[in-house]
Formats: C-alpha cells, structure tokens, sequence
C-alpha cells in the first residue's frame, strides 16, 4: 500500500510578513514615544498637552497596527510608506524620534527589497521543481 504524496502547501509571501512585522514592531516604539512624551507633557517640558500627546500617539499606534493587516490590500504598501513619514515628522516634536524614525525606514525599505526577492525566488525554485514541496 502506497501513501499518498504529501499535499503541495505554498508558503505564506514573505513581502507582506516582513512588512507587517516591521510596522507592529513600529506601533510598540509609537506607544513607548507617546508615554515619553506624556511624560515630558505632565512635567511641563513640552509646548503640548498630556492630552495632545496621546491624541497623535494614539492615533499613529492604530494606523500602524491596521496597516499591518492590510499590507496586502491595494496601496497597503504606499500607506505603510506614508505613515513611515509621519513616524519621521514626529521628530520635529521629539527629536529622538527622528532617530528611531530613519532606523525604521530603512528597516521598511529592507523589508520590501528582501521579502520581494525572497518571493520571486521561491516562484523561480516552484516553477523549476513542480509538484515538490520546498523545504
């Protein structure tokens, strides 16, 4: 008796994993930014309000979170690429930000260039090898 060959499971895109990763990982450092910065608000080290900085905080944690599952969608990817912008403006208020900020860019670029080269080499190694699972 034979068993049968295993079903052919294709992997999940690395593109939109990458990016997705890199925008949640980005609301987390936005959330501790936004408690920074209501802490420099409380102590009355900035021209803005406690309330202020958990407005705009609040705002960009969920942006990125939701463009994180939507990466995939039309225009998920130029969306990401506009709110990495906005995490960069934030340095005109914290200048730190701007820091962490262009780390953050380069961790998108990074993960667009290299999840889309990883894809379009899995397709090249699934059309050379049809009907294989690669491991």
């Amino acid at each position: 008796m034979t068993t049968p060959a295993p079903a052919v499971r294709r992997k999940r895109p690395a593109r939109p994993q990458f990016a997705s990763s890199v925008l949640l990982l980005e609301a987390v450092l936005v959330l501790f930014a936004t408690l920074t910065a209501y802490g420099l608000a409380t102590a009355k080290q900035t021209e803005f309000s406690a309330g202020t900085a958990w407005l705009v905080g609040g705002a960009l944690m969920v942006l990125l979170a939701v463009l994180s599952r939507t990466v995939t969608r039309p225009g998920g990817y130029v969306a990401g690429s506009v709110a990495q912008a906005l995490v960069l403006a934030a340095g005109v208020v914290m200048p730190m930000m701007a820091v962490v900020g262009a780390v953050f860019v380069i961790m998108w670029v990074v993960a667009l260039r290299l999840g889309g080269r990883i894809d379009r080499e899995r397709a090249e190694w699934d059309a050379a090898h049809p009907g294989q699972v690669s491991a």
